[in-house]
């Protein structure tokens, strides 16, 4: 599932720069490169500038909306997101029972001299 909403995130995140950089603005921006000022024949030249925006606006919302999706998802009280260092830690730890006692604790006292 998480894997999932971080494809649909990256492809979000795609058309929303596609359509950002596809406005028209005081410089002529990307959309001047396909057509220039006649690619607002289809839709006409205020038309191509709603669509556009609208579909940025959306666009924006979704991205917030999944990226919050993910951030849920990747919590640190899902039971999936276990530190790899603890992990590790308790893969590798040895148990007490295997530990050598100390000479004092064996019955062997030492004397000091």
């Amino acid at each position: 599932m998480y894997l999932f909403f971080i494809i649909i995130h990256l492809i979000i995140c795609l058309f929303l720069m596609l359509s950002i950089l596809f406005q028209a603005s005081k410089g002529g921006a990307l959309s001047g490169t396909f057509g220039g000022s006649q690619g607002g024949s289809l839709f006409g030249n205020r038309g191509t500038a709603t669509l556009l925006s609208k579909l940025s606006s959306y666009l924006a919302v979704a991205f917030f909306v999944v990226t919050i999706l993910i951030s849920l998802l990747s919590s640190p009280g899902s039971a999936e997101s276990e530190s790899i260092i603890k992990q590790e830690a308790d893969r590798t730890t040895v148990p007490a029972a295997e530990l050598p006692m100390p000479a004092e604790e064996q019955g062997n006292t030492v004397t000091p001299e």
